[in-house]
């Protein structure tokens, strides 16, 4: 019997020998139609392409105050548990969060930060040719996840340097949006809405719109940015998100939460990657939620270093927008030319921070809030960046 040739695997190098084909050909078309790209060039990447160090490190609108000190002696605690699988479903931190707001935990899901939670919401609802509802310069990682599952995105600008709820709602009407996203303080720009006003058009929604209400910057926005915790529980079609990245200080573990009807938080279930907040993570949400004076401290050292952040603006030229943050957006008065030489200078000058990326945002740099000693380097390097630039 004649075995059959199979199709070629592989091919005869100049030595004689041989090795496998290395193109996969089973990738999906609509993933090799889509960049190779990661939405944000991080401190780390730059630092390894100059070889130099940031010595300021106030871009990426981290918490630069830290943890809780109750949080850190948590973690050190629990570092000898961590060849356990963690609790997959979130138990402790659920009740936790239901308490401290109110809710049922079946209002609650916990997940890797909010970007996770934006991943697993496109999954549930976005189908191809979809169209999905955003700010034009908004927090880009949710675009990145629409467009990974083949949604059609609809853009509406930005209006006096804040998200334009308008807009937005008579873009979602006009193209039977799934979803619209929309975060609240907001990313980059540092500007708000009050709480009366994002739940006026969260109920002007139509009911096959799902809201994304992103409230990363939350804590520390003025007591009226925000509906009650309770206020929305009764639409189904909006998922509010929350995380420990930002007042709590605990960007690095990716810990997160959604809140909503319970109907549509069940749901997560069905997708989500029940091991996905490690038992790290667990420990340090629970741990940090607990610390709420500390919480309050964090908050003050964000106030102030908001209102520095601005005084240095305005000794140099640059004038301050209101932010409801733990960043300050700098308008440099100038195109995105003169804002981008004034970023790439502050880089060379190890300054790392970042700038809105679309037009006309991009007139400003963005600088994250920071202990003193850190933002003493800022005072320094910005007079001589500028004056470099001309």
């Amino acid at each position: 019997m004649t075995r059959r040739r199979s199709p070629s695997h592989h091919i005869i190098e100049s030595n004689g020998h041989s090795s496998r084909m290395a193109e996969f050909t089973g990738i999906t078309p609509l993933v090799r139609s889509l960049p190779a790209t990661v939405p944000f060039v991080g401190p780390e990447t730059q630092e390894r392409a100059t070889g130099k160090r940031f010595w300021a490190r106030i871009g990426a609108n981290e918490n630069g105050f830290g943890p809780a000190p109750s949080v850190q002696k948590a973690l050190c605690g629990a570092a000898a548990d961590v060849w356990k699988y963690c609790d997959p479903e979130n138990h402790d931190l659920r009740e936790a969060l239901a308490t401290h707001m109110g809710l049922k935990p079946a209002n609650i899901m916990i997940g890797e930060g909010i970007d996770g939670l934006q991943a697993l919401t496109v999954r549930q609802i976005m189908t191809p040719e979809k169209s999905v509802v955003t700010s034009l310069g908004a927090y880009p990682t949710f675009n990145f996840h629409v467009a990974g599952h083949g949604g059609r995105l609809v853009t509406v600008p930005y209006r006096n340097d804040r998200e334009d709820l308008d807009a937005l709602l008579d873009a979602v009407r006009s193209e039977s949006a799934s979803m619209v996203y929309l975060s609240n303080p907001d990313n980059p720009m540092g500007s708000w809405h009050s709480g009366a006003d994002i739940e006026a058009f969260a109920r002007a929604l139509p009911d096959t719109t799902m809201l994304v209400l992103d409230e990363a910057y939350i804590e520390t926005a003025p007591a009226d940015a925000a509906p009650s915790s309770a206020a929305l529980i009764d639409r189904p079609n909006v998922l509010r998100m929350r995380t420990f990245s930002k007042a709590y200080g605990l960007a690095g573990l990716r810990c997160g939460f959604t809140f909503g009807h319970e109907d549509t938080i069940v749901s997560f279930d069905k997708v989500r990657n029940h091991f996905g907040v490690n038992i790290m993570a667990q420990v340090a949400g629970l741990a940090a939620l607990k610390d709420q004076t500390y919480l309050a401290t964090v908050c003050e050292k964000i106030g102030n270093a908001r209102r520095r952040i601005a005084a240095i603006g305005r000794q140099n030229g640059l004038e301050p927008l209101p932010s409801a943050t733990n960043f300050v957006a700098l308008d440099c008065g100038r195109d995105a030319g003169f804002s981008t030489a004034l970023l790439q200078n502050l880089s060379e000058r190890g300054v790392f921070v970042r700038m809105p990326g679309v037009a006309p945002l991009n007139r400003c740099i963005r600088i994250s809030c920071a202990p003193d000693d850190v933002l003493d380097i800022f005072e320094q390097e910005l007079p001589v960046a500028l004056a470099a630039i001309g």
